[in-house]
């Protein structure tokens, strides 16, 4: 493994500002990781840019756009930990787990942050934390976002072509639970359609038919730039708290049915989902300006 390197701290005070921010003196190195798998190719791929310092939004935004992938991270040293924010290809969002899972496990394989050391990021959805477990599985402390019961638009069933079991809504997403693993494999949505959908995404979910997991779920979200999320974090911090009830447990494997696939281990822990994966990174590079 190459030596670890510090980042650099001259931004820890974490003002931010456009003004004569010189990009190239910014921008350090970036990276590529799958996240919520422990083997290349698979699970959520995304992007780290690793800074020294604030960066201009519009920037991130181009940056995001190039690199093309379901969300691009942005890190830079912040009080006692690191200021993060995540950009799909067209837009900043408020909360994403696999860019978080893939950023703590980057601070931790190549930069100074020990292993036995709590990640802390903070970010528009409050402090978020991770940490490695015994099992050297990374554990996502995240909020718990539950849904409440809500009337689907018609457009929304339209364009997923599914009959409902339920139907639920938080701040960002529609929680729809349909009847069968088979249902939800077969889905072939109309993304145009579901890109008219006043929400961030829409999470589609059901019992699973294997053993080893306690249910399945797919993501999607075109109005976000997303057609279909590969492995989606966030979504399980609403599919843990809706589960959890109907199935007795605080503790579940969750498999997200997407053509790449990925594991997530989740636990309720009152207003709090815990969100554990595993990571690898495929590629490194660096801002060339």
């Amino acid at each position: 493994m190459p030596n670890k390197a510090p980042i650099d701290q001259s931004g820890r005070d974490g003002v931010h500002g456009k003004e004569g921010i010189n990009l190239f003196q910014v921008a350090m190195n970036i990276y590529q990781v799958d996240a919520f798998t422990d083997k290349p190719f698979s699970g959520n791929p995304a992007a780290i840019c690793v800074l020294s310092r604030p960066a201009d939004d519009f920037w991130m935004q181009q940056l995001a756009a190039e690199m093309n992938l379901s969300e691009t991270a942005f890190i830079h040293p912040y009080k006692d930990g690191y200021k993060l924010r995540w950009f799909t290809p067209t837009t900043e969002v408020a909360l994403c787990g696999h860019a978080t899972l893939a950023t703590a496990h980057i601070l931790w394989e190549h930069y100074s942050l020990s292993p036995n050391e709590l990640a802390r990021f903070y970010t528009d959805s409050g402090l978020l934390t991770a940490r490695r477990n015994r099992e050297n599985w990374i554990e996502l402390d995240f909020p718990s976002l539950p849904v409440e019961k809500a009337d689907a638009p018609e457009s929304l069933l339209t364009a997923l072509k599914v009959k409902p079991v339920f139907v639920g809504k938080n701040g960002m997403d529609y929680l729809i639970e349909v009847g069968s693993e088979e249902e939800l494999l077969d889905m072939k949505p109309e993304f145009w359609r579901l890109a008219e959908t006043p929400v961030r995404g829409v999470m589609v979910t059901s019992r699973s038919d294997n053993p080893a997991f306690d249910f399945v779920s797919r993501f999607f979200a075109p109005a976000s730039g997303v057609n279909e999320d590969p492995v989606t974090g966030s979504a399980h911090c609403a599919l843990t708290p809706y589960w959890a009830p109907k199935l007795s447990k605080d503790r579940m494997v969750a498999y997200q049915a997407s053509h790449r696939g990925g594991v997530i281990k989740v636990r309720l822990n009152e207003d709090r989902v815990i969100l554990a994966g595993k990571a690898v990174t495929v590629l490194k590079g660096e801002w060339m300006g």
